[in-house]
């Protein structure tokens, strides 16, 4: 097929910055819809589009990427050639801290090309000193611009937290999500098998993270300094929308 270069009908981030750039968006990958062409994304994030961009530039990307993962017009990404654009240096703008379930892949989720955000996974999305200073890498040492704090809905994590679950080391990691069932207000069923309860201490789980990571002195300093932004995250199973908060 030809190479074609096209103009997207969405103000994406990545289009514009590439049209900024004068670089090449490589070929029509396929067709979302009879007015929506999937445009192939062939080079990884640049030094110069990540530091050009402004924290609430890279979270509005975020969020229009969630938007085309849920609407089914997620681009079309060349990873191999991705791949290798990256392979002498990486320039993420972001840094995703998130949770190991399998339905809740940040970069599909947020529709990230390889190259464009870090994320950390571990279960529960809890902070801890090894989490922190991978965080303070990503923002400190590679110039990662935003954390983003991302939960979901049904969280075994969270439900294990709430039923006393023990299990060898789970058991300490469980510990650190307990806070956030007491300090979540909620007049219903206090219990794991209530989703909605769940659901509710998922989120406060997250805004206790958030303030766990603000401890860093790095980042608290990236913070104050408005180089980078720290926000929360909800990802719901069911539609697929994550909620920023």
């Amino acid at each position: 097929m030809q190479k074609t270069m096209l103009k997207s009908p969405e103000p994406a981030r990545r289009t514009l910055l590439k049209r900024a750039a004068g670089l090449s968006v490589l070929g029509i990958a396929g067709v979302i819809g009879a007015s929506s062409p999937a445009l192939t994304y062939a080079a990884a994030l640049s030094r110069e589009e990540r530091d050009k961009m402004t924290p609430d530039q890279i979270i509005e990307d975020l969020k229009q990427g969630n938007l085309r993962f849920r609407t089914g017009k997620s681009h079309q990404h060349d990873y191999l050639a991705q791949k290798r654009s990256s392979q002498a240096g990486q320039f993420p703008s972001a840094v995703i801290l998130s949770c190991i379930d399998s339905r809740a892949p940040a970069e599909i989720l947020l529709d990230t090309g390889i190259g464009e955000a870090f994320n950390s996974r571990i279960a529960g999305n809890i902070a801890n000193d090894d989490i922190l200073g991978s965080l303070e890498f990503a923002c400190a040492a590679a110039g990662a611009k935003v954390i983003l704090v991302m939960g979901h809905t049904a969280c075994g994590a969270v439900k294990g937290a709430i039923d006393n679950v023990e299990l060898g080391h789970l058991t300490g990691l469980l510990n650190k999500i307990r806070p956030a069932i007491d300090k979540t207000e909620y007049a219903g069923e206090r219990v794991g098998s209530n989703g909605e309860f769940v659901d509710a201490v998922a989120k406060t789980n997250v805004n206790l993270t958030i303030e766990e990571l603000r401890k860093s002195d790095i980042l608290h300093k990236l913070e104050s300094d408005g180089k980078i932004k720290i926000i929360g995250s909800l990802y719901h199973l069911a539609g697929g929308k994550v909620d920023f908060f």
